[in-house]
C-alpha cells in the first residue's frame, strides 16, 4: 500500500492548520480565564515553577531532599485544589485551559515513528474522497444501489445466459474485487456498449478501495492523454503541478482509466497508453480500464501489443444488456 503524495500533502496541511487553530483557541481561552480570574494566572505561574523550587530546596545545604520535595508536593496539591475550585465557580471545566493535544496517540505530530497516525489517515481519507468527488461527481454510486432489474433476464438467441445473469456475475466480481483489494489483485478491463454500468461499477470500486487507505486515481482517458502530452511538449515553466499528476498516474495503487477510445487517437496517445499500461504492469500496480471498444477494436485502433496486454494481463469483463440511460428516459 502506498499513499498518494498529493493527497497526503493536503492532509498534512490540514493537520497543521488544525493544530495551529487549536493552539490559538487555547491561548484565547487561557487569556480569557486569566483576565476574569487573575488568581488562576498566579497559581499556574507557581505550579510551573514547582519543579525548580523542589530542586532548589533539595540542593540547599543541610536540607533533607525528600522532605523538601514532600513539602513542595503538598503546596502543589493545595494550589491545584484552589485552582479547581475557582475554575468550577466561574463555570469552566477544571482542565479546559491545560495544555493537551487533540490526538492522544501521536500528540498531534501526525506520525508514530515513520507510520502515519490514525488522525492523519482520517484527514487523508477525507481528502481522497474530495479528490474522487471532484473527478467523478460522486452521487448514488454504491454497490447497494446497483440495480440488476435494468438487465433482461431473457437470454438472447445467440447466448446461453441472460444479460442479467451475466451482469450479476460481473457485479459480484467487482464487489469482491473492491472488498478484497490488495497488491495481488488482478487488473480489470471493462468492455461493452455505452450505458451498461461500466463507469458506475468503476466508481463503486474507487470509493470502496479508497476507504482502505490505498491510493486511487480515477480519470478519463482523454484527460490523461491531454496531461501526458502537455507534460511532454509544453514549454511552460510552471509544470510542477502537472508533473505531479503524471507521477500519480504511474505510482498510485489503483488507476481507473475510464472511457478509453473517446479520445482523439494519435501516434502519441498510442505510445503513451502502451507506456502507461506496461509500466504499471512491470511495477505491480493495479489498473482498471473501461471502454466501449472490444479487444478486436483495441487491436485495430491502437496496436497488437496493447491488445495483447489487455487480453493476457487483464481480467476481461464483458458488459451486456441495453443502454440503461435510454431505459430510464422511457420510464
Amino acid at each position: 500500500m502506498s499513499l498518494d503524495g498529493k493527497i497526503l500533502g493536503r492532509a498534512i496541511e490540514r493537520l497543521s492548520k488544525r493544530n495551529k487553530k487549536h493552539a490559538a483557541d487555547m491561548l484565547r481561552l487561557r487569556e480569557e480565564v486569566y483576565r476574569k480570574i487573575p488568581r488562576i494566572a498566579q497559581i499556574d505561574a507557581k505550579l510551573s515553577l514547582a519543579l525548580v523550587d523542589a530542586a532548589s530546596a533539595a540542593l540547599d545545604g543541610g536540607a533533607d531532599p525528600e522532605e523538601a520535595v514532600r513539602k513542595v508536593g503538598i503546596q502543589n496539591l493545595a494550589l491545584q485544589a484552589e485552582r479547581a475550585e475557582l475554575m468550577v465557580e466561574a463555570g469552566y471545566s477544571i482542565d479546559c485551559i491545560d495544555e493537551k493535544p487533540l490526538c492522544d496517540i501521536c500528540s498531534d505530530r501526525g506520525y508514530i515513528g515513520s507510520k502515519p497516525c490514525e488522525c492523519l489517515m482520517r484527514l487523508y481519507k477525507e481528502e481522497q474522497r474530495k479528490e474522487l468527488s471532484a473527478t467523478l461527481k460522486l452521487g448514488v454510486e454504491t454497490f447497494d444501489a446497483f440495480n440488476l432489474a435494468y438487465y433482461s433476464n431473457i437470454p438472447e438467441p445467440d447466448s446461453k445466459i441472460s444479460a442479467r445473469e451475466r451482469m450479476e456475475n460481473i457485479y459480484e466480481a467487482c464487489l469482491q474485487y473492491a472488498l478484497k483489494f490488495n497488491k495481488n489483485s488482478p487488473n480489470l478491463f471493462f468492455t461493452g456498449n455505452p450505458g451498461l454500468g461500466k463507469t458506475f461499477l468503476s466508481t463503486c470500486i474507487a470509493k470502496e478501495v479508497s476507504e482502505k487507505e490505498f491510493s486511487v486515481v480515477y480519470d478519463t482517458a482523454s484527460s490523461v492523454f491531454i496531461k501526458l502530452e502537455e507534460s511532454k511538449f509544453s514549454k511552460s515553466q510552471d509544470l510542477e503541478e502537472l508533473h505531479g499528476e503524471i507521477i500519480r498516474y504511474y505510482q498510485c495503487d489503483l488507476l481507473i482509466l475510464d472511457d478509453l477510445g473517446t479520445e482523439m487517437t494519435t501516434a502519441f496517445t498510442v505510445s503513451a497508453l502502451y507506456d502507461l499500461i506496461n509500466t504499471r504492469l512491470t511495477s505491480g500496480k493495479q489498473t482498471i480500464i473501461s471502454s466501449n471498444l472490444s479487444i478486436r477494436d483495441i487491436r485495430r485502433r491502437y496496436s497488437a501489443q496493447i491488445a495483447s496486454r489487455l487480453e493476457g494481463e487483464y481480467m476481461n469483463l464483458v458488459f451486456d444488456g441495453k443502454d440503461i440511460r435510454l431505459i430510464k428516459n422511457k420510464m
